[in-house]
């Protein structure tokens, strides 16, 4: 039949049980084999020539949906989808798209569910996303209590963390050990670490895309927990039934409140430390065409000493905030627009007060973005994607003040550097035919510093001679660059493919670290006269097969990268060299290379569920100020990281899951020998990571219960209600405790952190006895690991 022929099915998918769209399920027309799948706001598009179809709506944890239509119109089909749950013992849950990892042109793309992510064992019964994406092949994490992760030889910075289209800038709390996303508030996960596709820029290595929750907008509904070092609470409910709903939730720790008996008499008297977070979020559907949103994040870590003998106190609070308003309309059956206005800042500071004179040091970077995507299904066999962003930066490199008394010390204005940062973009995925489908992409980005902005020029000396002065919205500098991408599969059949990749991505932001993990010290910089924009280039080739009907998912995949214009502080610079100076001036610039295979295996239905993962990998850099310009294998290249995560679902009631990692030893830099120096012992250091620390490796478990509670809370039901009756209550409060106590449940999670209580090492740091002058000097070393065998009770409940 010919083109004009054609009719299209669309429409939004959602959980009947709560109101919240389903992003990720897929649409499918028996008859033609043609498949989509919903974007992140639930919609899909589904072009086809007249004719009756069977269309089938599938997705992990959900009841299939299978309809008769006849296509001789375009026809508007929302979708409402029943949960599984009540089956899980006799049935098997149809998984989302089956075999769409075979089908679909991603590569090193993974989605995880927070149903998923909460059966997995977790670090003081705190759930954690970034924990958990660590034990995907691939991505590689920085040790015990850093939540920074790797990715394909790229570091902290080169990773884009999304929540709801905000940028995250620093994602960890207590110096790395939990990460900033309270999982009660989260909905979906997304991991791309391969052919990252054309919508998406600003970063080398990968993008963490999360989506909050929207709200249950059918019903009020409390979540909750109580556990060792935290507590967290979510309220979310309809404020208008079907139209509009919020979700409100927020975590705390007390270490501060526990510690504070045990160290009132010890050496860390006066100090206090906790971090909490807050997440919100209203929408509000208008009509079946325009729908709005509005959400927000709030985190901060606070740390706290005070000498009430020495009149001495240190304040040192960080954290991100995040604000993000959309627009989701629709135009037609064929085209969907996002409109998204967002702010998005980090600040860290550090306040020393001794008895009058203070000191603060302070840096951040603050963003404000407008962007606009469309999503076009202009038939069966393309589809289009296309729009643009500008972000205004400002950003804060370490800058210090002083003053005592009302005397105020000259270290110089508070340094500020403004960008603009600019992007377009336009990608087709399209099925060309039944075996070979392509995903071609163009991002072009411009990127520009400027004014107003002091230029320093120094003398030999490093005296400050000349200053060259920039005018507010001056140009400073400006770059631009053009990032192909594009992937393809070959299906060699309905259960295996092969796939390639090449991505070409620029980075015009750069966080300048001098430690190995990523601390709230860390400097945020963009690219300047003298800063280049980093510079990616990717290919990636791989095979994915299924297998029994897709209940067993695996890939191998193959990648080679080079990077230019990387950042590292020059040797014996530090972030608070900035009085009087520019901060670029304290850094150096390289290229890293990085190569690997990744293997994956996955069960994904069934009572028994899980992956193994093993990456075999190398990663260079290369710097001609660092290490006499020899190249050096990175602080965290790994040689070979392997996983293994099993989750047991024997009934409703318990659940059982474990973890098991291992990976080669991460690189340092430690004396070869020592020598005399006027006098005294110095250190005579290896070249750069020249030692490798032994292999790291753990094991963690955990076991949920779930009470039976249908005796219990029946028998408490109609006590209740029979109390009410004799007290002359109204029925409503009757009403009430009938739903409340229908509706509660609760579980309990023992988690067991490093089952085999593995001395990890966290760092090794050199010791001396003797006198090197009588030859009685003996010199060791010593391995500081973190966490031991750690076990944790967690309280969970919901109604």
């Amino acid at each position: 039949m010919g083109f004009g022929q054609n009719f299209s099915i669309s429409g939004t998918i959602k959980d009947a049980k709560n109101g919240e769209t389903v992003a990720g399920a897929t649409v499918l027309l028996k008859e033609i084999n043609k498949a989509n799948s919903s974007n992140p706001y639930g919609f899909f598009s589904l072009s086809a020539p007249k004719g009756q179809y069977t269309l089938i709506f599938s997705y992990v944890g959900y009841k299939s949906i299978s309809q008769q239509i006849v296509l001789d119109k375009n026809i508007s089909l929302n979708i409402a989808f029943s949960s599984d749950e009540n089956n899980l013992d006799e049935v098997e849950v149809t998984t989302k798209g089956g075999n769409e990892n075979v089908k679909n042109t991603q590569m090193g793309t993974v989605s995880l569910d927070m149903t998923e992510i909460k059966k997995i064992p977790a670090f003081m019964g705190e759930v954690d996303v970034l924990k958990t994406i660590q034990l995907l092949p691939g991505v590689k994490n920085a040790g015990d209590g850093n939540t920074g992760f790797y990715v394909r030889g790229g570091g902290p910075d080169q990773n884009l963390i999304l929540l709801d289209e905000a940028p995250i800038y620093n994602a960890s709390h207590l110096m790395g050990f939990f990460s900033v996303f309270n999982g009660d508030a989260i909905k979906n996960v997304n991991l791309i670490k391969g052919g990252m596709p054309a919508q998406y820029g600003g970063r080398l290595s990968s993008v963490l895309d999360i989506q909050m929750k929207d709200g249950n907008n059918q019903n009020f509904e409390v979540d909750g927990g109580i556990g060792v070092i935290a507590s967290r609470i979510t309220l979310q409910g309809p404020i208008i039934k079907n139209k509009c709903s919020f979700i409100v939730s927020g975590r705390r720790t007390y270490i501060d409140v526990l510690a504070k008996p045990f160290i009132e008499k010890s050496d860390f008297k006066g100090t206090s430390y906790y971090f909490y977070d807050l997440n919100g979020k209203i929408n509000y559907i208008i009509n079946d065409k325009n729908r709005i949103f509005l959400s927000g994040y709030f985190g901060r870590d606070k740390f706290l000493f005070k000498s009430e003998e020495d009149k001495f106190s240190t304040k040192i609070p960080w954290g991100n905030a995040s604000a993000s308003l959309r627009w989701n309309h629709i135009f037609s059956s064929k085209l969907f627009a996002n409109a998204a206005l967002i702010f998005t800042n980090y600040d860290f500071s550090f306040i020393a007060l001794d008895q009058d004179f203070e000191a603060t040091i302070k840096s951040g970077i603050t963003d404000y973005t407008a962007k606009y995507d469309l999503n076009y299904f202009p038939n069966s066999r393309h589809t289009l994607k296309t729009g643009f962003s500008y972000i205004f930066h400002t950003f804060v490199p370490t800058s210090v003040s002083a003053k005592q008394g009302s005397t105020v010390f000259d270290l110089g204005t508070t340094i500020k550097l403004y960008a603009q940062d600019a992007a377009i973009y336009i990608s087709d995925d399209w099925d060309i035919s039944q075996k070979i489908k392509l995903n071609t992409g163009l991002r072009f980005g411009n990127f520009t510093q400027v004014g107003p902005f002091n230029r320093y020029i120094k003398d030999f000396t490093g005296k400050v001679v000349d200053t060259i002065s920039y005018t507010q919205g001056q140009v400073v500098a400006n770059y631009n660059g053009l990032e192909p991408r594009i992937s393809a599969r070959y299906a060699l059949n309905p259960s295996s493919s092969l796939k390639a990749a090449y991505t070409r991505n620029f980075q015009y932001i750069h966080l300048a670290t001098i430690s190995s993990v990523s601390l709230p010290t860390d400097v945020w910089m963009p690219s300047t006269e003298l800063i280049k924009p980093q510079e990616s280039n990717q290919y990636a080739i791989g095979y994915f097969k299924n297998f029994k009907e897709n209940k067993f998912e695996t890939s191998v995949e193959a990648y080679y990268k080079t990077m230019s214009n990387q950042i590292e502080y020059k040797e014996g610079a530090q972030p608070s060299d900035n009085v009087f100076d520019n901060p670029d001036n304290a850094f150096t610039y390289g290229k890293g290379w990085a190569y690997g295979a990744e293997f994956f295996v996955k069960k994904r239905t069934g009572k028994f569920t899980g992956w193994i993962g093993y990456t075999l990998s190398w990663t260079w850099r290369q710097f001609a100020e660092i290490n006499y310009g020899q190249k050096f294998l990175a602080k965290y290249d790994r040689r070979h990281d392997a996983s293994v995560v099993i989750t047991y679902d024997p009934n409703k009631q318990w659940n059982f899951g474990m973890v098991w990692v291992y990976g080669t030893g991460n690189r340092g830099t430690l004396p070869n020998g020592f020598f005399i120096y006027e006098g005294s012992l110095s250190n005579d250091y290896g070249l750069r990571n020249s030692y490798q620390f032994i292999p790291y490796h753990r094991m963690d478990v955990n076991i949920s219960y779930t009470p039976n509670r249908s005796k219990k809370m029946e028998k408490r039901r109609l006590v209740l209600i029979e109390k009410y009756k004799q007290e002359g209550n109204d029925t409503a409060d009757i009403v009430l405790t009938k739903k409340w106590l229908r509706n509660f449940s609760n579980s309990f999670t023992l988690s067991v952190f490093n089952v085999y209580n593995r001395y990890n090492p966290y760092f090794i740091y050199l010791t001396r006895k003797g006198d090197f002058t009588n030859g009685s000097l003996t010199v060791g070393a010593r391995q500081v690991s973190l966490f031991p065998i750690l076990p944790s009770l967690t309280w969970n409940f919901k109604f």
